[in-house]
């Protein structure tokens, strides 16, 4: 159930890379942390100069303007083995499908319980599902 938020300075990628990002990310996440396939909801964001701000040397790490925020919004529990591998294989993917520098992809996890999400209609499905189909999420 991840929630996904791609940021990123305007005119940096186009209608054509966008999706290819989009897939990239969510194939990562159905490896990486068994999300399924169908649990898909993205939203990227297109930021004017003026909007988007970053330390390019913070870390020891050089950024350019290609920079990539990814806040992922999901269930907690994951295990931190899973998170670094999931970070190393995003930036690894990204860089190798679209050329996007490692340095460049910058990755937020946040992490909710199931009584944080409503996908629809006013309710809270996750913690109104009977148990064995909630347990199947975690």
């Amino acid at each position: 159930m991840p929630f996904v938020r791609v940021s990123y300075l305007e005119n940096k990628y186009d209608t054509q890379q966008l999706p290819i990002i989009s897939d990239v990310i969510m194939s990562a996440l159905i490896e990486y942390f068994n999300v399924p396939e169908d649990d898909f909801f993205q939203v990227f964001h297109a930021h004017k100069a003026s909007e988007f701000y970053y330390s390019k040397n913070y870390l020891n790490i050089r950024r350019t303007d290609g920079l990539l925020y990814i806040q992922i919004t999901l269930k907690s529990g994951r295990s931190t083995e899973q998170k670094q591998s999931f970070y190393r294989e995003l930036a690894e993917r990204l860089s190798n499908t679209l050329t996007i520098r490692k340095e460049d992809v910058f990755v937020v996890l946040v992490d909710t319980e199931f009584e944080d999400w409503t996908f629809g209609n006013g309710v809270a499905q996750m913690i109104e599902r009977p148990g064995k189909e909630r347990e199947a999420l975690e």
